[in-house]
């Protein structure tokens, strides 16, 4: 297929188009940006559909990695002017979002509010159920004194209290997040990376809101033009809107919730790449590392790096280096170079090699 040519057939309208692996590959790259077309932050969250959040910051949060993997060495302020100043993208369970996919967002929202099929969502409606007092007291008090941190709201939930991972021994955080997965309050700003919330109607814009269904729909359509190609029997199909083309010969470290791998049986399915996070792995059982990122040359991924960024000493370390089977050699002096460029963007001066390396890019890495 010649290059950019357009994958939709003539006459055929939006039917989805079979592609081979090599072509599967290369649209997957460039429908999610990753070959060096994106322009700014607010057009590449526009364009991936939406951005995970992740408190986890070995290197940078997650959010933060997958735009800089995509855009190099971007000001990271502009995405909190895009949420908190221009009120262009906002957050929702986890996710940033542009303010043009609020309709679809609020449409998720019934899901909390109706839906008994999923554990988590049978658990909020209970929870909130169980706690109507509890929750008219943090309305109130947010309606009162908001924007509010959790930590100015008192616990006044029903029953003994229990330790949990995100939330401690508090159910203020609980009933926050109830709220807000179901619509009623928002996140409306950041203090020292806690988040403040508000009540929904003061953080978000009045506006229609599509139906559960419809919005289940238009997400799962807007998943696959990102994601431009899906396994199908027996191979790969393409989104109509999706361009096949050739992708430069860069270099880039993914996050473990990049989009491109985020689905591990796909990511395996299309660049034979197994990936598993290992954070949670017992230290003696793991095969590679704690916060191990994939390495993206042009199309392919060609191995694994665990970079380690240490604020106080000033060092990106690395504590190791694995390259796939028939990687290139010559790939070494261009995962330095962007090794580098990872640590100007966070602002190390100074990058560490060591652990283990491959032989075939040990000298290179070492530079």
């Amino acid at each position: 297929m010649p290059e950019s040519a357009s994958l939709r057939r003539p006459g055929t309208g939006r039917a989805v188009v079979p592609v081979g692996a090599d072509e599967a590959r290369r649209i997957a790259v460039r429908s999610q940006l990753l070959d060096g077309s994106a322009s700014d932050v607010r057009d590449t969250v526009r364009r991936l559909g939406f951005l995970q959040l992740d408190p986890i910051a070995v290197v940078a949060p997650a959010q933060h990695l997958v735009l800089w993997s995509r855009l190099g060495g971007y000001d990271v302020r502009e995405l909190d002017r895009l949420l908190w100043d221009e009120r262009v993208l906002f957050e929702w369970d986890a996710f940033v979002w542009p303010i043009e996919e609020l309709p679809l967002v609020r449409g998720l929202m019934r899901r909390w509010r109706t839906s008994t099929h999923y554990k988590a969502e049978r658990w909020v409606r209970e929870f909130v159920s169980d706690n109507r007092a509890f929750r008219s007291y943090v309305l109130r008090e947010l309606e009162r004194r908001g924007p509010l941190l959790s930590r100015e709201l008192d616990d006044r939930s029903r029953g003994e209290k229990e330790e949990r991972r995100w939330y401690g021994s508090r159910n203020v955080g609980l009933m926050l997040t109830s709220l807000h997965l179901r619509g009623e309050v928002a996140i409306a700003g950041r203090a020292g990376g806690q988040r403040l919330w508000d009540l929904a109607e003061r953080v978000l814009p009045a506006g229609e809101a599509l139906s559960l269904r419809d919005a289940e729909q238009r997400l799962a359509e807007k998943r696959f033009r990102a994601l431009g190609v899906r396994a199908a029997a027996g191979g790969f199909e393409a989104h109509p809107d999706a361009r096949d083309g050739d992708v430069p010969d860069r270099v880039t470290f993914l996050s473990p919730f990049d989009r491109l791998v985020h689905d591990r049986d796909r990511a395996e399915a299309l660049f034979g790449f197994h990936y598993r996070l290992e954070m949670f792995v017992p230290e003696p059982k793991r095969r590679f590392g704690y916060y191990v990122l994939p390495i993206l040359r042009r199309d392919h991924l060609v191995g694994r790096i665990e970079p380690v960024f240490d604020r106080r000493a000033g060092t990106l370390a690395v504590r190791g280096v694995w390259a796939e089977p028939g990687a290139p050699p010559d790939a070494g002096a261009v995962i330095r170079s962007t090794l580098e460029e990872l640590a100007a963007w966070l602002g190390a001066p100074e990058v560490v090699v060591r652990g283990p390396l491959p032989r075939i890019w040990a000298r290179a890495l070492r530079a």
